[in-house]
């Protein structure tokens, strides 16, 4: 299979829509990986599929680029996104630039941050330095304190030109792609269809022209998932009977033989 890279996404638009979707190992990347998924995600969401906590923003870049690392190590064509955790760039262009950087190093094909015309002086930055940028505007997880929870944007008049005018200013601030999480299917058409550059949505509606799943959602290992989410699998239980087996064998002295 090709390597997927900035020129291959780009070229994606209008011709073939993109199953993408997260990982924070190597055994699962490999498996996405040889499965044909064209973008991982190393996504901060990490902090809550596999870390434990209730948002994202306790992740730390630390856990980013081990993750990352792993996650590199174990695929051949799909291109490594390192989503920039919460703290890695809020704190000046300098430290965000050196934290990108480090993704790089740590085997990424490019990153991703929040936020939309506020953050196209660092997408400009980074994409000056080489490090390709995939944006992500509408409901950005990383602000959930400020929206007093994960709530879907967008919704009015001014809320949607919003986010269309800060889908446009990352565009021309150089990103190669924007995610669009959480706003109206309506207002992600329209979004879409003003960007020369790839739309990526969750819980976006069906015109975006690739789309995010959260690997533990779509394979049915979180068993509580966002109305949006489309189960492929529900493992799970399956997982949960073989740890169950497993202990019943030892305690009852069939296994080990």
């Amino acid at each position: 299979m090709k390597k997927w890279n900035v020129a291959s996404v780009r070229a994606s638009k209008g011709v073939e829509k993109l199953g993408c979707c997260t990982a924070y190992d190597a055994c699962f990347a490999r498996l996405a990986d040889e499965a044909g998924v064209p973008i991982i995600l190393v996504g901060d969401s990490m902090g809550m599929t596999m870390l434990g906590y209730e948002t994202t923003l306790p992740v730390k870049i630390e856990e980013t680029l081990s993750a990352t690392a792993a996650v590199a190590r174990a695929v051949k064509s799909a291109m490594v996104v390192a989503d920039l955790p919460f703290g890695s760039y809020q704190c000046g262009d300098d430290l965000a630039v050196m934290n990108a950087v480090k993704c790089i190093q740590a085997g990424a094909d490019a990153v991703k941050l929040e936020g939309g015309a506020r953050v196209c002086g660092l997408i400009k930055r980074l994409t000056e330095a080489g490090i390709p940028v995939l944006a992500h505007v509408g409901m950005t997880p990383q602000s959930v304190n400020e929206y007093g929870g994960f709530k879907r944007q967008g919704k009015t008049r001014e809320a949607a030109e919003q986010v269309l005018a800060d889908a446009k200013a990352v565009e021309a601030a150089g990103a190669f792609a924007v995610t669009l999480e959480c706003i109206p299917a309506e207002l992600a058409a329209q979004v879409t269809a003003s960007l020369k550059i790839v739309t990526v949505g969750i819980g976006a509606g069906p015109v975006c022209d690739a789309q995010w799943l959260v690997m533990h959602d779509l394979l049915g290992l979180n068993e509580k998932v966002p109305t949006f989410v489309k189960q492929y699998a529900h493992l799970a239980s399956e997982v949960r009977d073989a740890f169950s087996s497993y202990v019943r064998e030892v305690r009852e002295g069939v296994f080990p033989e």
